[in-house]
């Protein structure tokens, strides 16, 4: 999870409707969680819960144990549209993201500035957002990139975790509360 709060809660229904989930915070998602009242110790009841608290992200060192067969960054926010779609990594989702391609494990991003017009709900009540050429031009990269599949809305999320789950031979779980 990264610092969007772009569709958060929908985001965390189908991270709880997903069989063994463990999620990995940004420093910035942390905020974000607390700007939507969501508390740590509830995302606890359903999922390991990593922070983003070390400066060489020591838990993406789980990945080379094979221990994950899918990456899966939801909401992403601009900024780590772009620095995905760079090969940046300098936060434990972009790490997550960056080691994982190079593993060959599928990722999944669900961006959050994808359209001329996009509208969010913000703390505060829903906005209308405009995102720059850059932000969409960013989007199209993620898209090239290898192992990478881009959702722009949650029924392409829902869709991409939906395909994912067929591949494995995994199904959604059917009591998520």
């Amino acid at each position: 999870m990264t610092g969007s709060g772009h569709f958060l809660e929908e985001s965390l229904e189908l991270a709880r409707a997903l069989p063994n989930v463990d999620l990995f915070l940004s420093r910035a998602g942390e905020e974000v969680l607390a700007l939507y009242d969501i508390r740590l110790e509830t995302l606890r009841q359903h999922f390991r819960v990593f922070r983003d608290k070390t400066a060489s992200a020591v838990p993406v060192g789980m990945l080379y144990s094979h221990h994950y067969h899918t990456a899966v960054i939801a909401p992403a926010t601009s900024n780590t549209v772009a620095k995905c779609a760079f090969g940046l990594s300098d936060t434990l989702p972009t790490n997550i993201f960056a080691q994982a391609g190079k593993l060959g494990i599928p990722g999944i991003v669900f961006a959050c500035d994808t359209e001329p017009v996009v509208v969010t709900r913000s703390p505060h009540g829903w906005v209308k957002l405009h995102p720059r050429n850059i932000e969409l031009e960013n989007v199209e990269r993620l898209r090239a990139l290898d192992h990478c599949r881009v959702a722009c809305s949650v029924e392409a999320l829902r869709a991409a975790l939906d395909l994912r789950l067929q591949e494995l031979s995994l199904a959604w779980n059917t009591s998520s509360s």
